[in-house]
């Protein structure tokens, strides 16, 4: 069915619950956002120093039995950066390279009994345990138009998991792919040369199919799980082609490489800490692909009302095959990550993320400040600093350092 038949669908079924006394078994939530940029430096090819965007997101829940549910949900935006398409058709696939006006976040059926849970539709599936990077997270694309503040994307997919409290397993099929949203040629999170002329030729989508499998175990004492994966990276490879000309023009165009991965993943209290570890190795059989090996170690700690995470992300590359790639998963490894927050109250709270090169040539640091006006209303503002040699993937935003204020009223 079209997305939009099945909203209907969805939205009838609610109705008749509703007209059979059912209320109960529906559900409903949602928030709209308005959030606000100031940059204080331009950025080669963008001059403009303030954007702002709202969201409108609206999720629904009904339980059509005692182990089937649906859930729903859609997302309205609009902004002042044209970071969003300015039609108003519904989007299902989540490729376009403008962020959609109006969206479907998510449309599933859940079906529950005894230890299998089976979920089919779009939906979020998220695999790992670090909480700074996680890179046996291959069915999580993101939104990346800006860079630092991203958002995960849902993919179409059939989920089925088997299990009890000590021993799991997850199984994924998508058949078709979603890929993250890369930053848009022409504005400062692309980070590219204004002196080139930049011609987009698009995206070469596969049409392929991705799978997974996930074993998770719980003991007494320590908490892993093995992974597998099989489809293509979310994660695009940049084919460039310079045209000599004044000024020198430049075709890109984006595509995405078969990719296998192999991952692990743990934690184990002790004591006043927990220790969690991460770490995946990817393979390809495109020529153009890296092969390599992504880790994650950190330490987490819970005092009072304080919170902290501390760790190293590294990378090591066992066949370098690729020129050019879009790749902040790896651009955030070989570096010290960290989290920390302080709960000042229930209406008050606030929190701070850095990432620091190992070599010094790059850093990012996030402060925010988030505080309830209300029942229902609450305001963030922050600040995000960057610094470093161009050269480094984290310092080359260096001057996209900006403040931020988020004002989000919940329904």
């Amino acid at each position: 069915m079209r997305p939009a038949a099945l909203l209907l669908l969805t939205g009838a079924c609610c109705s008749l619950g509703f007209s059979q006394g059912s209320a109960r078994k529906f559900s409903q939530r949602g928030f709209l956002e308005v959030n606000s940029f100031a940059f204080p430096e331009a950025s080669p090819g963008d001059s403009s120093r303030y954007v702002a965007g709202a969201l409108l997101r609206y999720e629904l829940s009904y339980k059509l039995g005692p182990s089937l549910r649906i859930a729903g949900g859609l997302d309205a935006r609009s902004d002042t950066h044209r970071q969003v398409e300015r039609g108003f058709g519904l989007s299902w696939q989540d490729r376009s390279v403008r962020r959609p006006a109006l969206a479907v976040r998510r449309l599933s059926g859940t079906w529950v009994k005894g230890k299998l849970t089976a979920e089919v539709g779009k939906q979020f599936v998220r695999w790992g345990k670090a909480d700074i990077l996680n890179p046996t997270d291959r069915f999580a694309p993101r939104d990346y138009l800006n860079v630092v503040e991203t958002d995960f994307l849902p993919i179409t997919a059939a989920r089925v998991t088997y299990g009890g409290q000590a021993d799991s397993i997850d199984l994924v099929w998508s058949p078709r792919f979603t890929p993250s949203r890369t930053p848009l040629f022409g504005e400062r999170w692309a980070a590219l040369p204004q002196e080139l002329v930049l011609h987009d030729r698009g995206a070469r989508i596969p049409g392929g199919q991705q799978a997974g499998a996930r074993w998770n175990h719980i003991g007494r004492k320590v908490e892993y799980a093995v992974s597998f994966y099989e489809g293509y990276n979310h994660l695009p490879l940049i084919d460039a082609a310079l045209v000599p000309a004044l000024p020198p023009r430049v075709f890109i165009a984006r595509e995405y490489p078969k990719l296998r991965m192999y991952g692990l993943d743990g934690a184990v209290p002790f004591g006043p800490v927990t220790v969690k570890g991460e770490v995946a190795y990817f393979g390809s059989s495109s020529r153009k692909a890296d092969e390599y090996a992504l880790y994650v170690l950190q330490v987490e700690r819970q005092a009072g009302e304080w919170f902290f995470v501390g760790g190293y992300a590294g990378e090591t590359v066992t066949n370098r095959r690729s020129r050019f790639n879009f790749s902040p998963d790896r651009g955030f490894t070989r570096a010290f990550l960290g989290r920390a927050g302080y709960t000042i109250d229930t209406n008050r709270s606030v929190a701070l993320d850095v990432a620091a090169r190992q070599n010094g040539n790059g850093s990012w640091m996030r402060l925010e400040y988030s505080q309830a006006l209300g029942a229902n209303l609450r305001a963030t503002g922050g600040f995000t600093w960057i610094r470093g040699d161009p050269a480094d993937f984290l310092a080359q935003y260096r001057r996209n350092s900006h403040a931020r204020v988020l004002l989000r009223y919940s329904f």
